[in-house]
This record gives structure tokens, C-alpha cells and sequence, in this order.
């Protein structure tokens, strides 16, 4: 049986720059840093939101909240996935009233987990603003979901995927191209 293939489109060392050129974006978009909030989209978002909040409160000194959002219930696939969905905490200990909300993910790609955390959001308030970060574009867009802060676009081909690794999953920090072996038969 084949291995999956991995490339390593990111390694440790990008992927910090990369966060770190991503935190100096939204500062620079986002002057008025007492009306926003990061919410990061669990799991890897979640990860990433936290350490971009860290970044902006370096170079700043100010604290800027920092929420996760579990968007398990409003996918549109979720019985698909499993008749009894994994859910997990979400943790908004701030109002989304009348704020600039910059919503964060791992992986950009058919736009349907954007639209399911946008749609969430709107069930815990009314955000002013809400601007999407992502580590990486990975393209495919099946709705019209387009991020205001890009770390990495990466052009793959059918049956390749992307897959992020942190350290807070137990991991090395990259970015990994993988590709399922082809059936033969």
C-alpha cells in the first residue's frame, strides 16, 4: 500500500514570519484597536486567533480580546459527518455589539465554514465589521467568501489537501501539501 505524500509548504520559520506580517496587516487596517476583537474559528483558527492577539498586544501593549467559536452545529454538512457531532465550547466572554470582528481560520477553501461562523457570530451579536484572516487560501471557493488577510495562497490540484499543524495540536508548526495515494484498479 502507498504512503499519503507530504510536501511541507510552510515550515516553522514561515509560518511564524507569516503570522507575524498577519498580525501587522490587521493593525495597519485596524487603527482603533478598542473596538476589535479576534475570533478565532476552533480548532486551528482558534490556536492561531490566540497568537495573533499575542502578536498585536506586543507591539501595542494593548490586550485585544480574543474569542473561539465552534461552528459544529452550523455547517451545513454536519449530518453528514456523524449523526451524533462532536461540539465543542465556544467562548465569547465579550459583546460582538457594535465591534470590528476579524473572524480566523487555518485553511481557506470552499468559503461553507466562513459562511457557518458568520452565521454563528450573528447569533451572539451584531459585529460592525467582520474581516476574515487565514493562514492559507487554498482556493476552490464553492461561495463567494473572499479574506481580507491571506498569510499564503497555495494552488492545489484535485486530491490534494491541506493540512495545518501547531504546536498547541501536540505538533511542529507547518504547513503540509498532502496527497492521497491513487486507486489502482
Amino acid at each position: 500500500m502507498e504512503e499519503v505524500q507530504k510536501i511541507v509548504a510552510m515550515p516553522t520559520l514561515e509560518v511564524h514570519r507569516t503570522l507575524n506580517l498577519l498580525a501587522d496587516a490587521i493593525l495597519e487596517k485596524n487603527v482603533d484597536l478598542s473596538s476589535l476583537a479576534l475570533v478565532g474559528i476552533r480548532t486551528g483558527g482558534a490556536f492561531l486567533a490566540q497568537r495573533l492577539g499575542e502578536m498585536i498586544q506586543i507591539r501595542t501593549s494593548v490586550a485585544v480580546p480574543v474569542g473561539i467559536l465552534d461552528i459544529t452545529l452550523y455547517r451545513d454538512d454536519w449530518t453528514r459527518i456523524s449523526h451524533k457531532p462532536q461540539v465543542g465550547k465556544t467562548e465569547l466572554d465579550f459583546s460582538l455589539d457594535d465591534i470590528d470582528v476579524v473572524l480566523v481560520d487555518d485553511v481557506l477553501f470552499t468559503g461553507r465554514t466562513v459562511r457557518a461562523a458568520m452565521d454563528a457570530l450573528t447569533d451572539f451579536g451584531r459585529p460592525r465589521r467582520i474581516e476574515l484572516a487565514v493562514l492559507v487560501d487554498r482556493g476552490g471557493r464553492e461561495l463567494p467568501i473572499c479574506p481580507d488577510f491571506v498569510g499564503r495562497t497555495l494552488a492545489l490540484v484535485g486530491g490534494q489537501r491541506v493540512n495545518v499543524y501547531l504546536t498547541e495540536m501536540g505538533r511542529t508548526d507547518e504547513v503540509v501539501i498532502e496527497t492521497a495515494p491513487r486507486n489502482k484498479g
